[in-house]
């Protein structure tokens, strides 16, 4: 059993920088995935990025690249992610969330995802 706790939303202007933080309870974190995912009112919920369970390796959603940036820290429980250059549209509740296996190419598929936290509020102002 994983609990995951986001933290470090809030209301930023378009250009700006947010980094969300997500801890996790429970053992073995480092066997997990991580991925962040979004959703924005009257829409889906859609993937964001993803980190491998050692770090190794990164996912991205297309609309994130060169922007967001995930990382990991295994000793301290927690995955980060690092959003620049914010733009409206990525005003969203982002959600943290963990998968115990998930194949390379699903990383992208919520249904992967074994738990998920409550999700933090990220409003970004034009």
């Amino acid at each position: 059993q994983v609990q995951l706790v986001e933290s470090g939303g809030g209301l930023v202007q378009a250009g700006g920088s947010l980094r969300l933080s997500c801890a996790a309870s429970g053992r073995s974190f480092s066997s997990y995935t991580m991925g962040w995912f979004r959703q924005a009112p009257g829409k889906e919920r859609e993937f964001v990025a993803a980190i491998s369970r050692i770090g190794g390796s990164t996912f991205y959603a297309d609309f994130v690249k060169g922007r967001f940036t995930i990382s990991r820290d295994n000793a301290k429980n927690t995955v980060g992610l690092q959003m620049n250059s914010l733009k409206p549209e990525d005003t969203a509740v982002y959600y943290c969330a963990a998968s115990f296996f998930v194949a390379a190419r699903q990383t992208a598929l919520e249904g992967q995802y074994n738990y998920w936290g409550q999700g933090t509020q990220v409003t970004v102002s034009s």
